[in-house]
């Protein structure tokens, strides 16, 4: 499947604008692509009590399984205002272990200090996440 990568930044910056983050005052957006082509958006909505906050990554995976989405991860943009090259918390990155395509194939869409796409495999930003040995 060809993703267009500028479409799915577009949707984290929308999705950014939605956060809840009068905390650290870094809202960040995510959209996700599964390999269903269906697409999800998440922001990060803190909490005064910093270890419940929900990363915005793992709000879209949470908004695909609550919509019955079964196929895996191709891709995931990631956008914060705040922060060019805003990769994901370790907890996302095991979070998109779990639903991955694959390490190699499954890809991280952020934008550069540039202003220019960045893609990067999960395997570039996780070489090591756990996986249960079945």
């Amino acid at each position: 499947m060809a993703i267009d990568y500028t479409e799915l930044l577009n949707d984290a910056k929308e999705a950014s604008k939605k956060s809840y983050s009068p905390y650290s005052n870094f809202p960040v957006g995510a959209c996700v692509i599964y390999e269903s082509g269906n697409k999800y958006q998440g922001c990060n909505v803190e909490n005064a009590s910093y270890g419940l906050t929900l990363c915005a990554e793992r709000n879209a995976i949470s908004n695909a399984i609550i919509k019955g989405e079964t196929s895996k991860i191709e891709a995931i943009a990631i956008y914060s205002p705040r922060q060019k090259r805003c990769l994901p918390c370790g907890a996302c990155r095991q979070w998109l272990s779990e639903f991955a395509k694959s390490e190699e194939e499954t890809k991280i869409i952020l934008e550069d200090v540039n202003n220019k796409i960045l893609v990067l495999s999960l395997e570039e930003i996780f070489p090591h996440g756990f996986k249960f040995d079945e």
